[in-house]
């Protein structure tokens, strides 16, 4: 049976975990506690939902561990004036479930359209109003609401597409794990200026890659 105050005390237990490795701050603490991940596991993990595991969940897609979470949105510098993010991989959408705790209006695409569907899903059940998706090759960003205060890749990649930076308004912020030519991957900070981009490496990492094109339903495979 459903136990919505078991679930708020396992999820107030794992924002402890994470303030335990990082300082978050109050925002960021209290999104983790609003935000059950259990809703966001496959059915035959959600029991290691509140651990701060990255997590298989089909499609040879990963959901994030919390603490990755965590750091990626510290990142971003969310303060008062940042009103608008897009996220490029939406993947189970725990990631832009957090941010839409914190920022008026989340965007959000994904390439799989299972996973964009089942994100959908998962916001709607939790009653979350301000994150737009959209089903498509999310390096190609979203011009039609560009442009925005932050980017957030939540896939690595060899390179940041102009595109994208096009996309990004002036003194804003995109952060992205880039794989360098070692293979290794690291969480990188991009901050925009009117005349040049300011870059700054943070810390190593491990995200899926950011693939080219779209995978529609009748391709996938649902491995929940």
């Amino acid at each position: 049976m459903f136990d919505a105050k078991a679930r708020v005390r396992k999820s107030q237990n794992l924002a402890d975990a994470i303030a335990n490795k990082i300082t978050l701050n109050n925002a960021l603490y209290q999104a983790f506690i609003d935000i059950d991940r259990e809703v966001f596991m496959p059915n035959g993990l959600k029991i290691h939902a509140y651990k701060l595991d990255a997590l298989p969940m089909g499609e040879d897609q990963w959901i994030s561990s919390p603490l990755t979470v965590a750091k990626m949105t510290l990142a971003l510098e969310i303060d008062k004036n940042v009103d608008s993010v897009l996220e490029i991989g939406c993947g189970s959408g725990y990631q832009a479930a957090i941010l839409s705790r914190l920022i008026r209006r989340v965007f959000t695409i994904e390439r799989i359209e299972n996973l964009i569907r089942s994100a959908k899903e998962k916001f709607s059940l939790l009653g979350i109003h301000n994150v737009h998706t959209r089903f498509d090759d999310g390096q190609k960003g979203w011009r039609d609401y560009a442009p925005f205060d932050r980017i957030l890749f939540s896939a690595s990649t060899k390179e940041v597409p102009q595109a994208l930076f096009e996309q990004l308004n002036s003194g804003g912020i995109l952060i992205a794990p880039i794989e360098k030519e070692t293979k290794i991957q690291v969480i990188t900070k991009f901050t925009k200026t009117e005349n040049s981009i300011k870059k700054e490496e943070l810390e190593t990492c491990l995200f899926v890659p950011v693939l080219d094109g779209i995978k529609t339903l009748k391709n996938c495979k649902n491995k929940d």
